[in-house]
């Protein structure tokens, strides 16, 4: 397992980063702790959670990853410092979630409480804004000319972050968490944080993570550039883009028991018919060289100048031992520019 330095602070993490998003609903706590002990037996430190996880998120399973990941915890105290744990707040638009309400300072004082409990730590390496309290694209809002940006509207999101960066302060402060992060955000969300924190002296963001994968690659190169130069980590999520780069889903299947046989939340990916012939290509490309598709795409995430750590996900120890031994690839010139070439002709098929 190679490791990374987790943007400007002093933690390294595995090029790896184990989701655990399922965990709760199509995962048992046998499979949270059986996966928890072979990513760390493989070398990976870095787990990711979040106070609104299982997905699909309801009221019923809002926290129950967490719960999950602490009884593992209680019940391994003397292995909490093994790995890097990041948990993230939820932001508005869930009603059963502090009446769908904005990230506000007291929320993230609360949240984070209520995470320590859940998770039974002490403190929580990473934590991170699950989405901003203003509209990003993100979460298959992808509608250029229907947003407006205001200096008026700036001001006041602006006023939002300061407050939600002096509570995240004072909880670092109170060693309830180590670092922050954003997800789902901009490079303006993240120039905005920089400036504010050394403007009044408070906690640096240290990380993002946000979608990306061969079927979704609007970060590259204007966000991850950003990070790089501003000395920010890069986590990529759904590095399979929900497990369609798998294959599985081709023309229209459907495998029982998997995520597309489930209604998806926000239009998440979406089925198109260039979608699925930017699938296709795609795995084409691994068959003609020898690869296993998902490994592929795993193994070509990893290799993006930029990328700190891939969170990767998996409902079965089959798919998580395939998923780790990606990154154990390296894929040659031949393939990437095989890849290259599809994404040519496929640069934004959702």
């Amino acid at each position: 397992m190679k490791y990374s330095r987790l943007g400007s602070s002093n933690l390294r993490v595995s090029r790896v980063c184990l989701g655990t998003m399922t965990w709760g609903t199509r995962n048992s706590q046998q499979d949270a702790n059986a996966q928890i002990e072979y990513a760390l037996s493989q070398g990976i430190n870095f787990i990711d959670t979040a106070e609104m996880y299982a997905i699909p998120p309801t009221a019923k399973t809002y926290g129950t990853t967490e719960t999950l990941i602490g009884n593992w915890i209680a019940a391994n105290s003397t292995r909490r410092g093994e790995f890097v744990l990041a948990s993230k707040i939820a932001g508005n638009g869930l009603e059963y979630i502090r009446k769908g309400g904005d990230i506000t300072g007291e929320a993230v004082i609360a949240s984070v409480d209520a995470s320590l409990r859940r998770l039974q730590t002490d403190y929580i390496d990473l934590y991170q804004l699950h989405w901003p309290n203003r509209t990003s694209p993100h979460f298959a809002k992808h509608h250029p000319g229907m947003l407006r940006f205001t200096e008026v509207e700036a001001t006041v999101h602006s006023r939002q972050m300061l407050e939600i960066l002096q509570a995240l302060d004072a909880c670092v402060k109170a060693g309830k968490i180590r670092h922050f992060g954003l997800s789902d955000d901009t490079p303006w969300g993240i120039n905005e944080y920089i400036r504010l924190s050394e403007q009044h002296d408070l906690v640096r963001v240290t990380s993002i993570q946000n979608e990306f994968n061969l079927l979704h690659t609007k970060d590259w190169p204007y966000l991850i550039e950003n990070c790089v130069h501003a000395d920010v980590a890069y986590l990529p999520w759904s590095p399979l883009a929900g497990g369609a780069l798998t294959g599985k889903y081709i023309d229209g299947a459907r495998p029982p028991g998997t995520r597309w046989s489930k209604m998806q939340r926000n239009g998440l990916f979406r089925d198109t018919g260039v979608s699925n012939s930017a699938i296709k290509a795609y795995a084409e490309v691994a068959t003609r060289h020898g690869l296993v598709p998902a490994q592929m795409a795993l193994a070509w995430c990893n290799q993006v100048d930029g990328v700190t750590s891939t969170i990767i996900g998996a409902t079965s120890m089959d798919q998580l031992r395939e998923d780790i031994a990606a990154f154990a690839l390296c894929l040659s010139e031949a393939v990437l520019n095989d890849i290259a070439s599809v994404h040519r002709q496929y640069p934004v098929p959702f």
